[in-house]
């Protein structure tokens, strides 16, 4: 796949010339691929407009074909609607055009043992992240975590009849063909009963996303994987909610503090503020059905920004906050290298008695993209602690002061505020030169950090100039 990315980027310089900027050159050749691989798996696409067809012309017929194609894909019902829905053609010399669907056709891409889908294009955004492109990582989670929470989460569809698993920051779908992928390898290749297969392809996997682009990436992965999934266009925090509530929520919502000042006008939100993971975190709350399970991805300051303990609170009367996990420094590399983050993990329907959080990041060398990849082993012992029950509810030991894994009553965490952001262990490493994060990381984080403080400070003046 890295060679292939590397061809795939040597290509995109190319056509920078040609007036197509980098997301355009995704988007085109999301297109391009999603046909291709069509092709490969047999799936039926309208006719006299399939890879063949752009395969057999050249110079200005094949671009009026590929213009034409793009409206007939448009007006299709359904999901291949939806993929295509606004898309335009953004070659200008056919040449171009003809070059790149001939570097798309030397690969078989479904021989791929990968989301191959889904990793080309992380590999094209890293490529234009590492030249300073901004934004380009907010779509993903790594794979390897990914990966280590839908197996703890378990999310289970099978003779389960209205059992739903969503994304509400689903970006290109990550989580949802985690999910699916881990059925597949579960029912060993698929053995699944006839009564749930119609339902698990058509009504199981769900999400929404903001972006357009992302969007339509999740909805042809999922496709070329034969689930026509429900992503729905639009925000997820200051839109109404449409009434669905769900069994199963992986989601990382995007970092960052864009839409600081305005709080959701939300009567199912208990707390305002203008925090997006906080709201992330009220809206999974509202979405998850009594008994329904969720993992999210949060940044380090929601486990202790002025807000934060008022949020879990609420979520620990009315869920069990049962694991907290630590991520290691550098979990994001190399789209946002200087977030420190944790996942936690609940279940609607129940309070919380005691919360378990497992540290995977004192002690652990930072991750870099070359030398210290995020690699399985870096979640191994925390999988083995969670234990086989998808609710938290498996048998645990505190490992001590010294161990990476402590349990907290409900009475330690209320003198702390509600706020998560407990450590025990001394990391050696931060007293160690040569492991120490690099200086525009730390910086990173310090701007992080005071970011959510200005914020703070701003909803105590605008409290004050409300006479509160």
């Amino acid at each position: 796949m890295t060679d292939v990315v590397a061809k795939l980027w040597g290509f995109c310089h190319t056509l920078r010339h040609d007036g197509i900027d980098y997301g355009d050159y995704i988007e085109q050749l999301t297109y391009l691929l999603f046909l291709k691989m069509a092709d490969e798996k047999g799936i039926q696409i309208p006719k006299g407009f399939d890879w063949n067809s752009l395969k057999e012309k050249s110079g200005e017929e094949l671009k009026d074909h590929y213009t034409k194609l793009l409206g007939v894909f448009q007006k299709q019902p359904g999901i291949l609607g939806d993929i295509f829905n606004q898309s335009m053609p953004r070659f200008n010399n056919a040449v171009n055009l003809k070059r790149l669907i001939t570097l798309i056709d030397e690969e078989e891409w479904s021989a791929m043992n990968v989301d191959v889908k889904g990793q080309a294009f992380e590999g094209l955004l890293e490529k234009a992240a590492s030249e300073g492109k901004k934004g380009a990582g907010q779509y993903f989670t790594p794979r390897v975590l990914i990966q280590t929470i839908v197996r703890v989460m378990q999310p289970d569809p099978r003779g389960k009849p209205d059992f739903i698993i969503c994304d509400p920051a689903c970006g290109t779908g990550g989580f949802l063909v985690a999910a699916y992928e881990w059925l597949m390898e579960t029912t060993k290749g698929g053995a699944l009963d006839r009564r749930d297969i119609a339902r698990i392809k058509e009504k199981v996997y769900c999400g929404q996303e903001l972006v357009p682009r992302p969007r339509r990436l999740a909805l042809m992965n999922l496709f070329l994987h034969g689930i026509q999934a429900n992503i729905y266009l639009g925000d997820s925090i200051y839109e109404a909610r449409r009434g669905e509530l769900y069994d199963c929520i992986l989601t990382n919502p995007p970092f960052g503090t864009k839409g600081a000042n305005q709080a959701p006008d939300r009567d199912d939100f208990t707390i305002s503020t203008s925090n997006k993971q906080l709201n992330f975190v009220q809206h999974v709350m509202s979405i998850l059905k009594p008994g329904g399970r969720a993992a999210m991805v949060l940044p380090d300051n929601c486990l202790f920004e002025d807000k934060a303990g008022e949020v879990f609170k609420i979520l620990m009367q009315d869920c069990n906050l049962h694991t907290v996990l630590r991520l290691p420094r550098g979990t994001f590399t190399p789209y946002s290298q200087g977030v420190k983050a944790n996942v936690i993990f609940f279940q609607k329907g129940m309070p919380t008695q005691s919360v378990w959080i497992f540290d995977a990041r004192s002690n652990v060398p930072g991750i870099t993209k070359k030398d210290r990849p995020l690699a399985p082993e870096h979640f191994a012992e925390f999988e083995k602690c969670y234990g086989t029950d998808p609710n938290g509810q498996s048998k645990r030991k505190d490992l001590g002061e010294s161990g990476r894994l402590r349990k907290f009553s409900l009475s330690e965490i209320k003198e702390r505020g509600y706020k998560l952001d407990i450590t025990w262990l001394k990391d050696e490493s931060l007293e160690d030169s040569e492991e120490l994060p690099e200086p525009q990381n730390l910086a990173k984080e310090a701007i992080g950090e005071l970011a959510m403080v200005i914020t703070d400070l701003q909803e105590v003046v605008k409290m004050l100039e409300e006479g509160k």
